[in-house]
């Protein structure tokens, strides 16, 4: 799950890095595509087929659209806010999915994990400081995102047994190429790539894959329980490689922002898996 986690983090610093030179539709059609191409064939070595009619039905398409809204407004997100905030507020996803499971699958959530939920959403709002001086709409992008996933992360708890996480995984990145197509509509005709947005698009395939990979790997072979509150490493690397690479400093409301949001989800969790 750590390497997971890590590997979603170094994707989002090339994709940020990409999208200086070229503009973020086409470097999200250019990873989707070759992220897709990755998945087939890994979908393909699996002897499963990489076209299933289960893609058609209701939960799988939810998904997708979940998947674009997802993809595309927290990608707008990383590239025009700090990649630190917007790692933080996405840390809230696993606070939502349990909110929108008591909500809309019909699961049991006491009072403690309520709490909890409102508690990691106060740290959002901490990060976006919504009436004070520090306070930039752009900040919204990284929430629509989050919402995004987590509707993706509700759907794919709906979404048929048959389709393996490898088709899955085809499926996800062919909305994330439909997304890329969408912002196209505003960023222009596609150019060519120099070698730098080339190597980082390559790159962020090569990582995208392996922490796709490396989660399947956690969520079957561990106990969900002890594997899944190390979601919240990729806060660390998202931080560590914003400081580093794009000498962003994060203030100390966003430092406590992330750190109410981690704790709180950490317990929220925790008591999901007890239950």
């Amino acid at each position: 799950m750590v390497a997971a986690m890590a590997g979603f983090a170094v994707e989002d610093m090339l994709l940020k890095a990409a999208a200086k030179t070229v503009g973020l539709g086409q470097v999200l059609l250019m990873f989707g595509f070759a992220g897709l191409l990755a998945f087939a064939i890994l979908t393909r070595r699996q002897g499963r087929p990489i076209w299933d009619r289960a893609y058609l039905g209701r939960a799988i398409l939810f998904r997708s659209g979940f998947e674009v809204t997802g993809r595309l407004f927290y990608a707008l997100a990383f590239v025009l806010t700090p990649l630190t905030s917007a790692t933080a507020i996405l840390q809230a996803t696993p606070l939502v999915v349990v909110g929108g499971a008591a909500l809309f699958l019909g699961e049991k959530v006491g009072w403690r994990r309520w709490t909890a939920i409102l508690v990691g959403l106060g740290g959002v709002i901490l990060i976006l400081r919504p009436g004070v001086e520090g306070f930039s709409p752009l900040s919204i992008l990284a929430v629509i995102g989050m919402i995004g996933f987590a509707g993706r992360d509700l759907a794919t708890r709906a979404a048929p047994r048959q389709l393996s996480a490898m088709q899955l995984g085809v499926c996800g990145f062919a909305m994330l190429s439909v997304a890329g197509a969408i912002l196209m509509v505003w960023t222009g005709a596609p150019e060519m790539p120099d070698a730098g947005a080339l190597a980082a698009i390559g790159g962020a395939t090569v990582f995208g894959v392996f922490a796709y990979f490396m989660l399947t790997l956690a969520m079957r072979t561990g106990e969900v329980s002890a594997v899944t509150p190390f979601r919240y490493s990729r806060l660390l690397f998202g931080m560590g490689l914003g400081i580093l690479v794009f000498s962003e400093r994060p203030d100390l409301l966003t430092i406590v922002g992330a750190l109410v949001i981690v704790l709180s989800g950490t317990f929220a969790l925790l008591r999901t898996h007890r239950a």
